[in-house]
């Protein structure tokens, strides 16, 4: 599809982490444990061609796109990681900025028209106990 995993892997994190950065959140690291989740989690996804969340308590943000061009898939997917943000105050954007999560771990599945990207995230995110979100979401810079 024009980009590599491992290229897709680097630009995930550093995207993640440039984001992280406006919002005064430390940078996140890869964990091998929630590589192998995220990837056999969005592998589910494209085999039943539905999202849907997994049984696991770390955080977890799932995007689905379809694509004519499948040299844009991935970029997309990823900046889409970040504008998404749902309908509540701590929706998918959050959990990138998260500021106590500290480890990362995706998964990307296509059959070259669908990709899937899951992104799992340890310590979760999108807590929305009393105060748990002014303390983790910090005003962008």
């Amino acid at each position: 599809c024009g980009t590599s995993y491992a290229s897709f892997k680097k630009e995930f994190l550093e995207t993640h982490n440039a984001y992280r950065a406006l919002h005064h959140a430390p940078p996140l690291e890869y964990n091998d444990e929630l590589n192998e989740a995220a990837q056999k989690w969005a592998d589910h996804c494209l085999k039943k061609m539905t999202l849907g969340h997994s049984n696991t308590d770390d955080g977890e943000k799932i995007q689905k796109a379809s694509f004519q061009n499948p040299n844009q898939k991935i970029r997309s997917v990823t900046f889409r990681f970040y504008l998404i943000s749902g309908f509540h105050p701590a929706g998918h954007f959050t959990q990138v900025v998260w500021k106590s999560s500290k480890e990362l771990g995706v998964g990307l599945a296509t059959d070259g028209h669908t990709v899937f990207v899951v992104g799992q995230y340890r310590e979760a995110g999108n807590n929305t106990n009393p105060g748990y979100y002014e303390k983790n979401v910090l005003p962008k810079e």
